[in-house]
């Protein structure tokens, strides 16, 4: 069954768009006039916005919120990055990703994030509910590509799977640069795991500072002991100032199936992860800021490249290119763990380390 969305749907009210076993969806509007889906499932909620970029704008798992938190209540209706903040999910590209440097003409993290999505659908597949959405961006001469993305839930299970399709509309080569900007809640003594050999080679501070960031006194003595030391950072201690804001590269190593996974330890034993197949996406980023208006950990963030923006990821040979004609695809998933999950999860882990 397949349910194709219009914006006529949403309303001030919420209402019950579907309901079919343990699954239900209800469309409603936030104030702002931004239309919103709530997903439900027996372990999961989330609150997506499909014609938003397809953003999950909040995520819950067994009654646990795991998104960031922001100074936003509501998201805004605007492309303008920094005007509408604090998702859980956001995807990033596809022209263009990351920062813009002096050189750069590109928007912060291009024109995905907040992308109006020209369709947008729900499925019952298979003892799934599944979201979907497809956006179609052209600029004559320039680029043409269709991005379709999808949100599975599944009944059992306290996490979704993410994918995404970019198909090149064009008869010439595309480039491609893509990020899932995935914003998941720090908790103090959280305990940072991931499949990498930790050094200052392979987990990298980023030493420059983007243009919307106003650094703190301090801030550059803080990034030369996380550069010297990275695993200083591996637990989130309150006197640790990621304030604005710490971004890592992270050379990362993938499990027989070619997947990478890391997640955040909790005291009590329970973790938040993300995992990611590694053949379309050999990068991986990590941003963590805790400040008073922003608590946000992206674990991972799976990409194509680094996020100094287009000119500096082209001089390092980064920018992805798909055939004429062609297409590209990902695949991710992201949750929750008990504390039985965790140990198996934390197992596989450390076998890569």
């Amino acid at each position: 069954m397949r349910l194709h969305l219009s914006d006529a749907m949403f309303g001030a009210k919420e209402v019950v768009l579907v309901s079919a076993g343990d699954f239900a969806v209800h469309a409603f509007r936030y104030g702002s006039g931004v239309a919103a889906l709530r997903l439900t499932s027996p372990r999961a909620e989330l609150i997506v916005l499909p014609f938003k970029g397809q953003q999950i704008w909040r995520a819950a798992f067994d009654g646990v919120d795991v998104t960031m938190g922001s100074m936003f209540a509501e998201p805004v209706d605007t492309r303008v990055y920094l005007e509408t903040y604090g998702a859980f999910l956001l995807h990033c590209g596809l022209t263009a990703m990351g920062g813009p440097g002096p050189e750069d003409t590109h928007p912060l993290h291009g024109e995905l994030p907040n992308a109006p999505f020209q369709e947008a659908w729900i499925e019952l597949r298979e003892g799934a509910l599944v979201l979907g959405g497809a956006y179609r961006h052209a600029v004559a001469f320039t680029v043409n590509y269709r991005a379709t993305f999808e949100i599975t839930l599944r009944a059992d299970e306290s996490a979704i799977g993410v994918t995404a399709e970019v198909e090149n509309l064009r008869g010439a080569p595309m480039e491609l640069m893509y990020l899932a900007h995935a914003n998941f809640r720090p908790v103090d003594g959280g305990e940072l795991i991931y499949g990498a050999r930790v050094s200052p080679e392979t987990v990298r501070v980023r030493r420059s500072i983007p243009a919307h960031i106003t650094p703190p006194p301090g801030y550059a003595e803080f990034l030369e002991a996380l550069a010297e030391d990275p695993e200083r950072h591996h637990v989130l201690r309150p006197d640790l100032a990621f304030d604005p804001e710490v971004v890592f590269e992270i050379d990362m190593r993938a499990d027989a199936g070619g997947w990478c996974h890391g997640m955040q330890k909790h005291p009590d034993g329970s973790a938040d992860f993300i995992s990611y197949d590694q053949a379309n996406l050999p990068r991986a980023t990590r941003w963590i800021c805790r400040t008073a208006d922003q608590q946000g950990l992206g674990i991972l963030f799976p990409s194509t490249a680094g996020v100094e923006g287009y000119t500096a990821e082209k001089a390092k040979g980064r920018i992805i290119e798909i055939d004429p004609h062609g297409s590209w695809s990902i695949a991710m998933k992201m949750g929750r763990l008990d504390a039985a999950g965790t140990r198996i999860l934390s197992a596989g882990i450390d076998q890569l380390n």
